[in-house]
């Protein structure tokens, strides 16, 4: 067998057994096409690695021979440890897995600011993950690798961030600068795409090869996958939905551009235009501009109004462009009802390109900061079983 088999042989195979959970070698090989040699050979480097273990089957083979047990294979959890962490606009959330995927420990922190210096957000990260490591009796160092998920416009590819709300500069090579700080490898990427990959993980997206999850908190995001994957464009900036335009030379919008839709249906937009509108106190939340809109207050309610009418349009566009089967709506403003109204809906649904058969499905998915945070954790898991099977390249029996 060829170094290259071997590898993808590697990579299929644990891939298999984690999808399963735990399965028996005879499956592997009939499930994959690989031959019950060739099964042997690589679970047994998988074995000797200790990424996977040996466990009595819960399905005993009636047929086996008395006093040898069938067995299955899994991942073997103490093997690594992985964490996510999700920055929002006034807060941190973490998730720590181990490397079967089970959840050992969370943690969410109050940011004293919104905004950072590359270095100095580093440092909180680092001593964040140290307390959450710490819950289970490990340190930093104990950690595999840590996924980060950031607003902004992200080049997962190279960890660089053009663009983000929470930094104070544009163009930070931010995954070099989390990396020199924790000393562990780092995965870092747009958010929406870890709330993708938390959704096709263990979320409402298991089982559909094909969807679209929108976020809508501090600001608006975009997750796609397409055949199983996160698609981010050529650049690692694609799918950035809050800011496309819904109106030329509209309202300012964070990122610096005007009309973007973002710049009407975000929290801070809808502050912005309440504040505009009637001089409301520099401290309000967006819950009260919304409460004010339901019982009665004029210029609240067109400020909502208008926030619903941008964000159908939006939605329309995105079923023009991908016709997709699924659409999640999630993030913090999921909590309330204003932007999927059954009134939004169904301008959605007047916008997109008619033909006689259904449009797509639009699901609400109200899940906290800790979900993102464990989507970033998904995401790291698999680039460090990765680098786990990276490793074993130089141990090939």
């Amino acid at each position: 067998m060829s170094e290259s088999q071997r590898e993808i042989g590697r990579r299929v195979l644990l891939s298999e057994i984690r999808k399963h959970g735990r399965i028996p070698r005879i499956n592997l090989s009939e499930n994959t096409g690989i031959s019950r040699a060739t099964v042997t050979t690589i679970t047994a480097e998988l074995l000797r690695e200790g990424l996977i273990e040996e466990v009595t089957s819960e399905t005993p083979d009636k047929d086996a021979r008395r006093g040898r047990p069938k067995v299955d294979l899994k991942i073997c959890g103490a093997a690594r440890l992985i964490a996510g962490a999700k920055i929002s606009n006034r807060t941190i959330s973490l998730e720590l897995l181990d490397f079967e995927g089970t959840q050992l420990a969370n943690l969410e922190a109050e940011l004293e600011k919104p905004v950072f210096e590359a270095e100095e957000l580093a440092q909180v990260l680092a001593g964040l993950v140290s307390q959450l490591a710490a819950k289970i009796g490990k340190n930093l160092k104990d950690v595999s690798g840590l996924g980060v998920g950031i607003a902004g416009i992200v080049d997962a590819s190279e960890g660089f961030v053009h663009w983000s709300p929470s930094l104070t500069k544009r163009n930070v090579q931010f995954r070099d600068v989390l990396q020199d700080t924790l000393a562990i490898p780092v995965f870092l990427d747009n958010d929406a795409n870890l709330v993708a990959m938390a959704e096709k993980s263990f979320g409402l997206g298991q089982g559909h090869s094909d969807f679209i999850v929108v976020t809508i908190e501090s600001g608006v995001g975009m997750g796609i996958v397409i055949g199983d994957e996160i698609y981010r464009g050529t650049r690692g900036c694609g799918a950035e939905f809050g800011h496309t335009k819904v109106q030329l030379e509209g309202a300012l919008c964070r990122c610096g551009q005007r009309g973007c839709l973002e710049a009407y249906v975000a929290d801070y937009a809808l502050l912005r235009e309440a504040m505009i509108a009637g001089g409301a106190r520099a401290d309000r939340q967006v819950d009260e501009v919304l409460e004010a809109a339901k019982t009665g207050d004029a210029a609240a309610a067109s400020i909502v109004e208008r926030a619903g009418r941008m964000f159908a349009m939006g939605l329309a566009n995105i079923v023009n462009i991908f016709d997709p089967e699924l659409i999640i709506l999630a993030g913090e403003q999921m909590q309330f009802s204003h932007l999927y109204a059954e009134d939004v809906i169904q301008t959605m649904r007047k916008s997109i390109v008619q033909i006689d058969k259904a449009p797509p499905e639009v699901v609400i998915h109200k899940w906290g900061n800790l979900m993102w945070a464990r989507g970033a954790a998904a995401y790291a898991l698999e680039n460090v079983s990765e680098l786990a099977l990276q490793g074993m390249a130089d141990h090939v029996g």
